[in-house]
């Protein structure tokens, strides 16, 4: 089941809303507050299609530049012990704080097609060293995480 569009590089996760029989959804990734609804699952795309085409004639209506999708900065909370080891990380390193997180999750992020279902939940497994030839992380061993809905397990390979 897939229910993310993309239309002209906006997306919006499409939802139900049982109490109004209805679709909706919102542009995901923007200030702005646009959104759309159908009671047909026929029109869905095309309603969201309209919010996104409505939004940049509004925008271009009243001389405002349309909002991009994710504009490469972003908050993350982490714990004070988690940032001060990061720090030093990449103070060891010669990276910025910035660098040293963006590694870090393009690694996350490329892990992803890696992750599997089980009975036990989904296991995430990190490539290996060799994946990171020639990055921060080729000296890191491979980890794999496994997720439950009660709880977290770290397990490094040997």
């Amino acid at each position: 089941m897939n229910n993310i569009l993309e239309y002209k590089g906006y997306h919006t996760k499409v939802e139900y809303d049982s109490q109004d029989h209805i679709l909706y959804g919102k542009i995901e990734g923007i200030n702005d507050y646009v959104n759309f609804e159908s009671d047909n699952l026929d029109d869905v795309e095309n309603e969201f299609h309209s919010a996104v085409d409505d939004y940049l004639s509004f925008c271009e209506e009243v001389g405002k530049a349309p909002e991009k999708e994710y504009k490469g900065s972003f908050n993350v909370r982490i714990s004070p012990e988690l940032h001060k080891k990061l720090a030093l990380v990449a103070y060891k390193k010669g990276d910025s704080l910035n660098k040293c997180v963006e590694e870090a999750l393009s690694a996350y992020v490329s892990a992803d097609s890696k992750a599997t279902e089980s009975s036990d939940g989904i296991t995430l497994s990190v490539p290996s060293p060799e994946d990171y030839e020639g990055s921060k992380f080729s000296e890191l061993p491979p980890i794999h995480l496994v997720y439950t809905a009660q709880t977290y397990k770290k397990v490094v390979e040997n």
